[in-house]
């Protein structure tokens, strides 16, 4: 996915960038309001025809308010905003919300959560598509992914693998379906366990690692999803035969 971070202190850009770079997402970098605005819709570009998928917005930008911002990005294209911002009353959350952004994250902030909430607001708005990583088949096929081998059917729940069918219990199929979202990406222990499982409770990470071993296992591809240590898992794309 592509991401806009619109921030005007250079040291906090790059080690935000290099975070964001290492799970998969292409980083542009402006530095005032006027830069994203131009990064977002060049000139001569139609309305609504961003290519990113998630903007960052700083509100202290040097050359006009962060909010202020947003209202144009808002009246240009329907991009989903975060607002990030040290701003942390509540009157400023409101407003921030109110200008039209997605959600609003204090600084400092947890990288984790940063992460997680982009990927919430993507899911939301439909910037995070399915489709974008290979999420159409051979065959034009809409919702289904092919990895080599693999095929997951999204709308029926199926997988197969070199055209046999693979039985997954429903916990299995949404771990599969969540990484095979973004071939390569990986994504962390805490965003997996919040997304399949639908809680934060650290005790759910051994039931992570046996699911994991499970899809090796059914799969016959041990090599199909990859252990990021210290991070979490990602699915690796099959070679081309």
């Amino acid at each position: 996915m592509r991401l806009l971070l619109v921030e005007d202190d250079d040291h906090v850009a790059a080690a935000l960038s290099a975070i964001l770079a290492r799970h998969g997402f292409q980083v542009t970098h402006a530095r005032n309001g006027e830069e994203a605005l131009q990064a977002l819709l060049p000139a001569g570009a139609p309305a609504c025809a961003s290519s990113y998928g998630v903007i960052l917005l700083d509100l202290g930008l040097p050359d006009q308010d962060g909010y202020e911002v947003c209202g144009k990005i808002r009246k240009r294209t329907a991009t989903p905003v975060i607002m990030v911002t040290a701003r942390a009353d509540v009157r400023s959350r409101i407003h921030g919300l109110n200008m039209g952004a997605d959600d609003y994250v204090v600084k400092p902030y947890d990288t984790g959560e940063l992460l997680a909430r982009i990927h919430a607001v993507a899911r939301r708005t439909g910037a995070s598509d399915e489709t974008a990583a290979g999420g159409t088949g051979a065959a034009g096929e809409p919702g289904t992914v092919r990895l080599g081998p693999v095929s997951i059917e999204l709308p029926t729940r199926r997988v197969s693998v070199d055209g046999a069918d693979v039985p997954l219990t429903r916990k299995e199929f949404d771990l599969l379906a969540l990484l095979a979202q973004r071939p390569g990406v990986v994504f962390r222990r805490e965003q997996i366990i919040s997304e399949v499982w639908r809680t934060s409770w650290e005790g759910t990470g051994r039931t992570l690692e046996v699911h994991v071993a499970s899809l090796r296992s059914k799969l016959r591809m041990p090599a199909l999803i990859e252990t990021v240590r210290g991070v979490g898992y990602r699915l690796v794309t099959p070679a081309a035969p």
